[in-house]
């Protein structure tokens, strides 16, 4: 492994780590789906998301080798794996150097993240039993923050908040991934095969074990990731924990005589292809949603699928992380940073309404092979993301103003 910092020229790997051009991307890879699924382009990138690749070997009466998947699953199941190695290697780095290292400055925006969880889950509940439906079970859809597009819009909107704004908002969205995780680990898990299982947390643990002695050579550690994410699939869990695990397997502190960590200098290099790939080509083939999804635009809006989603992301996760804070501030153990406010806070919760990413995951997860309720859901998820993110930018916009003129709080430190 290099030891040499990564540089910050303006090379195109540089220019995809920039939260500001991987929210970019992501989002007109949306809005182009979400073209496409509404013009007469439609039935071709229906075809083309329903197109089979892979291959699977017949090795016995009742066994296959093989993956053999439409570009639509390849997209959720395959390359998204590199999105989650991602947030597997932010997580570790958060617990070991981060923000998440000291639990007293951590234990407020934790708490936070849980109240922006469950909150809003409650609320689709509440929306699903109203209407007497039976789709209670997407109630973990509302229930996931985007971190990407969150701290993108915090860059360009939030210049002149205090720092401390920022590291809330991360510590919170890191929770939440994590949160989502375990809910798509235990919930959404198939039939579990544990033989696959096994070897699937073989090939992590060995990889742990070549990571953690010095050698990061590709052509030893991306057969290793490959078997581990194959035989996670085989075994029936969703394969992007395997990416999650395997990421979390990095070493956060440098190993040897190295001067950074191999999780700097993987998330670096990692965090481009996530961004400037992984991400975009997910949004590609799950954001088209057609607006007449449940029959027409209208049925659709008031489907309650999407008004549990809609007011879950918009409502309900803004709320969740608000009201734990106004709980909890007083208490020694959940102490607000003094250079936030409430309204700081305020601010803060449309920020981790927009659900987008794993969202449309768990509502793939979620309705299986109901495409009407998956087509509703993501209608969901999209408008909700949308809508918070939009409410987002305003209040970013205001606290920013408010911190930038006022002369109570010179010496804290400034988003810049």
């Amino acid at each position: 492994m290099s030891s040499r910092r990564p540089d910050d020229t303006f090379t195109l790997k540089e220019r995809l780590n920039s939260r500001k051009v991987g929210g970019a991307l992501l989002l007109s890879a949306a809005v182009v789906a979400f073209v496409l699924a509404n013009s007469p382009a439609a039935p071709f990138y229906d075809w083309l998301k329903s197109l089979y690749l892979g291959f699977n070997v017949s090795v016995g009466e009742d066994a296959s080798v093989g993956v053999r998947m439409s570009i639509e699953h390849w997209a959720a199941d395959g390359v998204l794996a590199i999105f989650f190695f991602v947030v597997g290697i932010e997580l570790k780095r958060e617990f070991v150097t981060g923000s998440l290292r000291d639990p007293r400055k951590a234990t407020l925006p934790i708490a936070a993240a849980v109240g922006g969880m469950a909150v809003p889950a409650l609320v689709y509940v509440a929306v699903i039993v109203s209407f007497g439906a039976s789709a209670v079970n997407g109630w973990a859809i509302p229930v996931a923050t985007d971190i990407a597009f969150a701290l993108a819009l915090l860059a360009v909107f939030g210049r002149g908040l205090p720092s401390t704004f920022r590291t809330f908002l991360l510590t919170l969205a890191v929770i939440d991934d994590l949160l989502a995780i375990i809910i798509i680990a235990v919930f959404f898990t198939a039939e579990l095969s544990l033989l696959w299982l096994l070897g699937s947390l073989v090939a992590i643990v060995v990889f742990w074990i070549v990571l953690h002695r010095g050698y990061n050579q590709a052509w030893l550690t991306f057969p290793l990731a490959i078997i581990a994410w194959y035989c996670m699939y085989q075994a029936g869990v969703h394969a992007t924990i395997a990416g999650v695990l395997l990421g979390m397997s990095v070493p956060a502190k440098p190993v040897g005589n190295d001067k950074i960590s191999m999780a700097e200098d993987m998330e670096h290099d990692w965090n481009a292809i996530s961004q400037g790939f992984a991400l975009p080509v997910f949004a590609l083939f799950a954001a088209g949603v057609p607006l007449s999804a449940g029959g027409s635009f209208l049925d659709s809006i008031t489907d309650p699928v999407f008004i549990g989603v809609f007011l879950g992301l918009f409502i309900g996760k803004p709320l969740g992380v608000l009201l734990v804070v106004v709980l909890l501030r007083r208490l020694p153990a959940f102490k607000l940073d003094p250079s936030l406010q409430l309204s700081d806070v305020l601010a803060m919760g449309p920020l981790a309404g927009i659900g987008f990413t794993v969202s449309l995951l768990i509502g793939t997860l979620a309705f299986g092979d109901d495409i009407v309720h998956i087509d509703v859901a993501h209608l969901g998820v999209l408008l909700g993301s949308v809508s918070a993110a939009i409410a987002g930018i305003f209040l970013l916009r205001w606290r920013a103003r408010f911190h930038r003129s006022s002369d109570l709080a010179e010496g804290v430190e400034r988003l810049p």
